[in-house]
């Protein structure tokens, strides 16, 4: 609402500056014009800039939660039991959802619990209309072995 704002307040007042100058009528018109594909570009811009580095921050703080999982697999899923009690869990019941959690997609858990990085609200880039959604790969099922589920877990669910 504010860039709205500031966009109606400076287009108005840049108009209201060329009428006050004596100017044409063609030339207010093509002055607020200008005024407005300025505006524009520039709040596309800085939109543009902070999803860009918002993405790139979320990007950072995934990869050194992987790196955490790979380097202690054993110790993250009490990081995520004492953020359950934090919540008003018993210990139990929070021990019992953060080994669930971290059996199914560690990296996740993590991301949506410890770092407030839920899927739904990551920055995403912009996908053009009519183009399908790229699937995340499955994770390895029940039939493979604890060593595959393992390994695809501290890939960060990478193939």
């Amino acid at each position: 609402m504010l860039g709205a704002n500031d966009g109606i307040l400076s287009t108005s007042s840049l108009v209201l500056g060329v009428a006050a100058s004596g100017a044409s009528r063609s030339a207010i018109v093509t002055a607020g014009i200008a005024g407005l594909v300025a505006g524009a570009g520039s709040m596309a811009a800085g939109e543009y800039v902070s999803v860009s580095s918002q993405r790139g921050t979320e990007a950072a703080d995934l990869r050194l939660e992987a790196g955490e999982l790979a380097a202690d697999p054993a110790g993250e899923p009490t990081e995520l039991t004492g953020i359950y009690e934090g919540r008003g869990l018993r210990r139990e019941p929070a021990a019992e959802v953060a080994a669930a959690l971290t059996a199914n997609d560690a990296l996740a858990a993590h991301a949506r619990d410890e770092l407030g990085l839920p899927e739904d609200r990551r920055a995403r880039r912009a996908r053009r209309p009519g183009r399908p959604r790229r699937r995340r790969p499955r994770a390895p099922g029940p039939q493979q072995g604890v060593e595959d589920r393992r390994a695809w877990r501290c890939r960060g669910g990478r193939p």
